[in-house]
């Protein structure tokens, strides 16, 4: 296993984060605990989870499950970096959902409950708060800093503006603000290149991916489908739709390349400025080892070329506005 810092900070984290939204709705818990320890004799230090994670009824059952892991002993918790975020809403009353002071505080201890742990490594705010000033949020991380339940605070789905406004009014408070952006990047959604990526290069955020492999259709979509072991509906279907033609493409180089899909598309993420680990989210344990097997794909700058001619992004951002 590959290891880095997580953006400007000291923190050690491997190249790859197991995400963990599966656990619950789609993989039983027992299944959950061998692909946990699983990820750790890879080497992968890194977990990423919600509260809003179980979703529905069973909203928190994930962090449940990855507590049940760590209550097992073994140093399991010492040795995971764990992430956790907040912002969706965790009951139907005001005040359970988004960044106010009072839900940052409720939000943090229900997670430190079901996670069966004293501390948070990273705390991630899910979304922005359009209504909650900056002054207040970093307030109430600056307590939960103090007070040892948090160590590091990071965003989600934020945009280039959005980290920028949070960075400066963390400055001006003497804090260190945020230390990571988990956002949705992949060949297939290069957008995060205008800005959210100069902006967390500037401001030294480590960028944490989500969906590396687009929903599965960077692994394999067409193949799957031809062998009859996938059908694809919804906004997947919508997608396969509109870009066969580059998939076609994509799934061809790597066949040239003699790698599979999924294992190009990691590669390529791993390649990318600023990208401190992709999220993968195993059902699977099968799942877990084809992730681990991209860190072992290289490839050389003809390919990464080839891969922006199918997929162009924005080599010039965030310049791309301007003459």
């Amino acid at each position: 296993m590959e290891f880095t810092h997580l953006g400007r900070t000291g923190l050690t984290v491997s190249r790859l984060c197991l995400g963990t939204m599966n656990f619950g709705p789609h993989t039983e818990e027992a299944d959950a605990h061998v692909i946990m320890d699983t990820a750790h004799e890879q080497g992968i230090n890194f977990f990423d989870t919600a509260n809003v994670y179980g979703w529905g009824e069973n909203k928190g059952r994930t962090e449940e499950i990855v507590g049940n892991w760590f209550a097992r002993g073994g140093g399991r918790r010492e040795k995971t970096v764990i992430a956790t975020k907040l912002y969706g809403d965790m009951g139907e009353w005001p005040n359970e959902g988004k960044l106010s002071a009072l839900n940052i505080r409720r939000s943090v201890d229900a997670s430190l409950q079901r996670l069966q742990t004293d501390y948070i490594d990273l705390y991630q705010m899910h979304h922005i708060d359009r209504a909650t000033p900056w002054e207040e949020i970093w307030q109430a991380m600056e307590v939960l800093v103090a007070q040892g339940k948090i160590i590091y605070v990071g965003s989600s789905n934020f945009a280039g503006w959005h980290i920028a406004q949070a960075q400066e009014s963390a400055k001006a408070r003497n804090f260190l603000g945020l230390t990571s952006e988990q956002s949705l990047y992949n060949l297939l959604e290069r957008s995060l290149e205008l800005e959210v990526i100069p902006a967390a290069q500037h401001y030294g955020l480590g960028l944490i991916p989500w969906s590396p492999l687009h929903g599965g259709l960077l692994g394999g979509v067409l193949r799957k489908e031809r062998e009859g072991v996938r059908r694809t509906g919804g906004r997947s279907a919508e997608t396969l739709a509109d870009r066969r033609e580059q998939l076609q493409a994509y799934e061809d180089l790597a066949a040239e390349l003699g790698h599979e899909p999924g294992d190009v598309a990691l590669a390529w993420l791993l390649s990318r400025p600023a990208v401190t680990a992709p999220i993968v989210g195993p059902r699977t344990l099968d799942q877990l080892h084809a992730a681990v097997r991209a860190l072992d794909v290289t490839l050389d700058r003809k390919t990464l070329d080839r891969l922006d001619e199918i997929f162009p992004g924005h080599r010039t951002a965030p310049e791309d506005y301007a003459w």
